[in-house]
């Protein structure tokens, strides 16, 4: 993610959840904080560094984690409503599992909804399991938390799912329809 994706992000915030993010928070996070690390899916056809015509091509998706305490913590993914149910959600998750694993890592945490049942379908289909709960962690409506962690990530049996549903992730992205991408601005 890049400060010039922030406008972009912030809209596809404001589609996505209750509760969003001021413009400064992410550019503190791009700028002033080194624990974070964060992504953004774009599709940019065959163009070198994800440019058209040379503009960056639109942000479909984000995500970004915090690196503490050996944990990547992951504060946020969300996709674009004209882009969700392709595989980008998961294509995410697997980017900031792998992330988080190449900077040493031990596991990946995250707090969801108890509500949210299609992002706790995809964290469980990577083994995530609920730690704990934060109650009343949501000052939108006071619903609790759920605390998901992975399995260690550097588990080689770990490494072997991402990498088999990575490769089958691989062949449903396949499938999208790129001028679909004109339809987001």
């Amino acid at each position: 993610m890049q400060p010039a994706d922030i406008p972009q992000v912030l809209a596809i915030d404001r589609v996505s959840y209750a509760m969003t993010w001021p413009s400064r928070a992410y550019d503190h996070e791009l700028k002033q904080n080194d624990l974070a690390h964060y992504f953004v899916v774009r599709f940019a056809g065959s163009q070198p560094g994800g440019q058209i015509d040379g503009a960056l091509a639109p942000v479909a998706g984000l995500g970004g984690f915090w690196l503490l305490a050996g944990e990547a913590h992951i504060t946020t993914i969300a996709i674009h409503p004209d882009w969700r149910r392709l595989g980008l959600g998961e294509w995410m998750l697997v980017r900031l599992l792998e992330e988080g694993r190449s900077l040493k890592a031990n596991v990946a945490t995250l707090e969801v909804r108890p509500s949210n049942r299609r992002a706790r379908a995809l964290y469980q289909k990577y083994d995530f399991r609920e730690v704990g709960r934060r109650l009343g962690y949501y000052s939108d409506n006071g619903e609790d938390a759920l605390i998901l962690t992975s399995p260690p990530l550097i588990l080689p049996d770990y490494q072997a799912l991402i990498q088999q549903r990575k490769a089958a992730l691989i062949q449903k992205l396949a499938q999208i329809n790129v001028d679909k991408m004109d339809q987001i601005n």
